[in-house]
């Protein structure tokens, strides 16, 4: 029978209650973020962006509550009104604001996508492919606004080639020793999103910088500027040798106030959310480089965020802030408990 035979109507696998499990964290996280932006927006064109997010992660968190409590499963605690503080000055620009949803709603497109073949039952399937579509519209919404915008950049557009070509060699010395052929065009995208991605960290690290509470915190931050800084002008420093234009940078668009809209719970999450992130994507880059220089470059900006990741969780786990996710049943304390 294998994974499709039949069980209850409200039983979850484990990869559903994972995926349920991680929006419900995202988006109660999301919604404290939209809640604060939308006090400080001014611009009223970006502000419908901010209330649809708003309302999508509202509405996510009502439909997983349904799936998780109709399988007995315990409701994550996730980020609520102690999470935020609407009373914090702008510490973003409107600008930022929509930059901040654009590359938040590609993470929740990707997350859904992936969620879908990882489901088996069929009203959860299409709860993540309503996810995907109401996305998709915002995703839309987004790029098509974001194109005004004084800050919007384009990823660079390359010459249509005459006829097929096939690679003569592999490259890989030559590579090494500084004859590189041109970038292809999966490199080129794959590099500008990762400079985007990676220059998006260092922002809205460095904006964290400077308003969370505790000193461990800061000098978190302060160490993810470091190196997603490092990253994103690795990147950059690829497309520049093939004279092509690279992302806009957005630490001009962050304020001096050092009043913070948020705990700084929910500051950490949101940094090893995007460390994590990051590491997905920079794994999915590799697969689609073919020039050594670019594959080693990705392999020490993943080191990078491994180690960021590994001190996010280490902080979060010491102050008590990081929620386990529902765990297979632990025979073995079990076993210990009936021995004694």
């Amino acid at each position: 029978m294998g994974i499709f035979k039949k069980t209850q109507t409200n039983t979850l696998t484990a990869a559903e209650v994972s995926a349920l499990w991680l929006q419900y964290m995202g988006d109660s996280m999301a919604v404290c973020v939209y809640k604060y932006f939308l006090n400080i927006v001014e611009n009223k064109e970006i502000k419908p962006i901010l209330e649809d997010s708003l309302q999508l992660s509202e509405s996510h968190l009502t439909k997983i509550t349904e799936f998780l409590k109709s399988a007995d499963f315990q409701i994550p605690i996730g980020f609520a009104e102690n999470d935020v503080n609407m009373k914090a000055p702008r510490l973003f620009s409107d600008q930022f604001l929509l930059f901040y949803s654009y590359i938040m709603t590609i993470h929740g497109l990707t997350a859904y996508s992936l969620a879908i073949t990882n489901t088996e039952r069929q009203d959860i399937q299409n709860y993540f492919f309503e996810c995907t579509v109401s996305s998709k519209e915002l995703f839309q919404k987004i790029v098509e606004l974001a194109k005004n915008q004084p800050k919007y950049a384009s990823v660079p557009s390359i010459p249509s080639p005459h006829g097929a070509k096939f690679m003569e060699s592999p490259g890989f010395i030559s590579n090494l020793i500084g004859d590189k052929r041109p970038l292809n065009s999966a490199e080129i995208s794959t590099l500008f999103f990762n400079s985007t991605k990676t220059g998006f960290i260092r922002s809205l690290s460095l904006a964290f910088s400077q308003v969370a509470e505790l000193e461990e915190v800061r000098d978190f931050m302060l160490k993810n500027v470091k190196l997603a800084g490092k990253d994103a002008k690795s990147f950059d420093d690829i497309l520049q040798e093939d004279h092509l234009p690279i992302p806009e940078k957005w630490d001009a668009e962050i304020t001096e106030s050092t009043v913070s809209p948020f705990s700084d719970k929910l500051i950490m999450f949101h940094a090893g959310f995007l460390v994590n992130a990051a590491l997905t994507y920079y794994g999915a880059s590799i697969g689609s480089s073919f020039r050594s220089d670019i594959i080693l470059n990705y392999s020490r900006v993943f080191t990078h965020a491994m180690e960021a990741g590994a001190l996010s969780y280490n902080l979060m786990v010491k102050h008590g802030w990081l929620e386990k996710q529902p765990e297979a049943i632990d025979r073995k304390s079990l076993a210990q408990g009936s021995e004694q």
